[in-house]
């Protein structure tokens, strides 16, 4: 009896483990909710804000509304890095979908990044909570969190669960970073900010103790800030 009911478990987790081999937790699609940018939607998921724009053909990055549903995986025949432009041919009003050669931003990182905030460096990137996507500098509640580096600030709210008051900042095509578990936030969406300049002030991060969240991303994937922050 004992062992058939320990053979009978084994099965179960052979069972188990081949269900998981099929199961997906990544969503393939999305549907957009009000207060939704495509970067927030982009950042939650780990996934380049413009690989999502040529997957949905969006023209614009401000081009998405409540209840849209957006696709979160490549088409059939999409490489990534492949860009798809609508053109309209000389003498005829028909758009026309004209391919591009696969490309990825090689934009350099910004040249004068700073610490985001004084504190101690609890938690390096690959530690931690969020996934290990970033880093945790401890401080006391309500002290300036600032600009890591210029740019315009792209996401400024509370929608992406984890993260607190949160705000995100592009640099440029390639580069984003972002500022979590403020206590509150100081720029907008579409504010342009210098690196040094005050964006937010600290909240509680885990365990209720006063810290800031940061990330770096590059092509909308983690990399780790201590590459990129001067050493201290």
């Amino acid at each position: 009896m004992v062992r058939s009911k320990a053979l009978t478990c084994v099965l179960a987790l052979i069972g188990l483990q081949g269900c998981a081999g099929m199961l997906s937790w990544e969503p393939d699609s999305y549907v957009v909710q009000s207060g939704d940018t495509l970067y927030k939607i982009a950042w939650r998921y780990g996934l380049d804000y413009r690989d999502i724009a040529q997957w949905n053909e969006l023209d614009s990055m401000d081009l998405i509304r409540a209840g849209q549903t957006l696709r979160l995986s490549p088409p059939d025949g999409w490489s990534r890095g492949s860009r798809s432009k609508t053109t309209v041919a000389s003498g005829s009003s028909t758009p026309k979908r004209q391919s591009r050669a696969p490309v990825r931003s090689s934009a350099p990182a910004p040249s004068a990044w700073r610490w985001p905030t004084d504190g101690e460096l609890v938690s390096k990137f690959g530690q931690g909570a969020l996934g290990g996507n970033g880093i945790d500098i401890a401080g006391r509640a309500g002290q300036p969190v600032v600009a890591a580096a210029g740019g315009q600030v792209v996401y400024s709210g509370s929608g992406l669960i984890g993260y607190g008051q949160l705000i995100i900042v592009k640099h440029n095509d390639a580069y984003l970073s972002a500022y979590g578990h403020n206590r509150e936030l100081s720029v907008s969406e579409g504010d342009r900010v210098s690196a040094g300049q005050t964006i937010a002030h600290m909240g509680d991060g885990p365990g209720r103790q006063p810290a800031l969240h940061f990330e770096i991303r590059r092509n909308g994937k983690p990399v780790d800030p201590l590459g990129y922050l001067p050493g201290r």
